[in-house]
Parts: C-alpha cells; sequence; structure tokens
C-alpha cells in the first residue's frame, strides 16, 4: 500500500478504512469523501529497433552488465504510441518511424502497468543524461528476463517466428 498520508481534497490526514471490501487510505471526513486508490502508473516501454538491431540500454543506477527497454511515464493529453515516440527521442536522440502494441505487462512491484510497444526508429545514438551506456543487439541472440518489460520481448520474440 502507498504511503500517502494526506487528503488532495481537504489536507486531513488520511486514514486506513474498508473501501469496498479493500482496505485502503481515505479520507476520515465523510463530507469530503476522498479514497487514495492507488491505481497502476502508466509506464510505456519501447523495443527499439534500428536497422535490425535491438536497442537495450542501461541506467546510470542500475549494475554494470543490467540492460533493458526505453520506458518512461505516460503524460497527460498523451497517447501511449506519442510517449514511447517521445521516451525515445529524449533517451537515445531517435526519431521513430512506426510503432506497433506489443502488449500490456503488470509490474506490480513498482505499481506499474507497461505499454510495449515494438518501436522502428532511425537516426544516430545520443544518450541523454539518464542512460550510462547502450547495446544493439540482434534480435536472435535477446533473451527475455521473466518480468516487466523482459515479457514484451517474449511476446515480440514469439510473433518473428
Amino acid at each position: 500500500m502507498s504511503e500517502a498520508a494526506y487528503c488532495l481534497r481537504c489536507g486531513t490526514g488520511l486514514a486506513e478504512r474498508d473501501v469496498g471490501g479493500v482496505l485502503r487510505r481515505a479520507c476520515p471526513d465523510a463530507a469530503c469523501g476522498y479514497v487514495f486508490w492507488d491505481n497502476p502508473i502508466p509506464v510505456v516501454a519501447g523495443l527499439v529497433e534500428r536497422d535490425g538491431l535491438v536497442v537495450l540500454a542501461r541506467n546510470h543506477a542500475w549494475p554494470e552488465k543490467m540492460f533493458g527497454l526505453v520506458t518512461g511515464f505516460l503524460e497527460r493529453d498523451e497517447t501511449p504510441e506519442g510517449a514511447v515516440a517521445r521516451e525515445v527521442k529524449e533517451e537515445l536522440a531517435l526519431e521513430a518511424r512506426a510503432v506497433s502494441l506489443i502488449g500490456l505487462y503488470p509490474f506490480q512491484r513498482k505499481n506499474e502497468l507497461i505499454l510495449a510497444f515494438h518501436v522502428v526508429a532511425e537516426g544516430e545514438i545520443v544518450l541523454n543524461e539518464e542512460l550510462a551506456e547502450f547495446r544493439l543487439i540482434p534480435p536472435e541472440k535477446l533473451r527475455p528476463w521473466d518480468f516487466g518489460t523482459g515479457l514484451a520481448i517474449r511476446d515480440w520474440l514469439a510473433r518473428r517466428t
């Protein structure tokens, strides 16, 4: 459960209470009625393909040999396709030429819902300040992991055969 402490409407301290059979943080003021639902946050992920190779990137905060897909938060008034194209541009300086949905994947550990896309992109890779390095991997050498964006890689690879 999230650490939300105060009501976003009236500022009263939130308290745990039963809401529809689920223990949730909610405003104790009955006139306010605010409930902190703690719904999953939508995150976009791009399996970026450039010149037939898949781009995997390493965030500065990750261990040296840990690489993953480009990810970012879906912003207000943004389509998921637009969000993943923006993230690819911001993080890798690549232009998205084609974007297609791979699938949706729950990532409970971070309370996120991953909307994963295959992004065909072009240009020269220039990493932004979040990323430490990247690798270009032939699709046949990709090895998916068993959680989060690794599931999208698994599904994308299965569709290619």
